[in-house]
């Protein structure tokens, strides 16, 4: 129903620059393309904080039966470590084809279409409990139209809104001469690869300067070092080294 292991198609608007010439090596894959060390503390910092809201909620419900206060307690947290754990551990679609004339990768995020849903079956599930800790408790019907009711109303608007959409949909396509490249780094804590380039403005004097990171997975690795290497101006620099990925 959510398709959480669906296989990465392309997107239909992606049209190779290089389409013609043959293919040295391609691949897709869904990374996470920011620091990673920080979102994994944030991550970490969080469950704390919600571990610690969780014995909070555990010590106010003197009225509840054992079994009831455990069961709404560990609910709460694996709900809310699952939100925090969404926000902290995005990924973006990449797809990377190389060929003699240059490196292309395009860059994009769908609107995640199993998110309405699931929000409609946790609000259900949720409902549910509130509505039945509400015999015990009249109290409960606040949390039942205030939890389940705003998790009902934000599964509406990402399933109507098309700026809410829009928010959450992007697309970059890039394609590099490998004379543009002026360094190649090669991360040791993570299976990516930075580069940088520079190359004439149009109509400009200036030149562009800038990075990109290619992302790709512990088996493609020594293919797509060696290609690079193969392929990129004998005098680029290329070092081994530590590399955050800003963004």
């Amino acid at each position: 129903m959510f398709n959480f292991f669906k296989p990465l198609e392309l997107p239909p608007q992606l049209q190779w620059k290089y389409a013609n010439e043959p293919e040295l090596i391609g691949w897709r894959i869904r990374a996470r393309n920011y620091n990673t060390f920080v979102a994994n503390g944030m991550l970490a910092f969080m469950l704390l904080l919600t571990l610690g809201a969780s014995m909070f909620l555990y010590s106010t419900y003197h009225g509840l039966a054992e079994i009831w206060r455990w069961t709404w307690c560990i609910f709460f947290y694996i709900v809310i470590a699952l939100t925090i754990s969404s926000m902290t551990h995005q990924r973006v679609n990449f797809a990377y084809r190389l060929t003699h004339s240059g490196m292309e990768h395009c860059e994009w995020k769908d609107f995640p279409s199993w998110a309405p849903p699931l929000l409609r079956w946790i609000a259900g599930v949720t409902a549910v409990i509130f509505l039945f800790m509400a015999t015990i408790d009249p109290t409960f019907l606040i949390g039942a139209l205030v939890g389940p009711g705003g998790m009902g109303l934000m599964s509406l608007q990402m399933a109507s809104s098309k700026n809410f959409r829009a928010l959450h949909t992007r697309y970059h396509h890039v394609f590099m001469h490998w004379t543009e490249l002026t360094g190649v780094t090669i991360a040791t804590n993570r299976d990516i690869v930075e580069v940088d380039f520079s190359y004439s403005k149009p109509d400009s004097a200036y030149l562009a300067i800038g990075n990109e990171y290619i992302f790709f997975r512990k088996k493609e690795k020594q293919d797509v070092i060696r290609i690079i290497k193969s392929q990129m101006p004998a005098n680029t620099p290329c070092r081994v080294a530590h590399v955050n990925v800003f963004r």
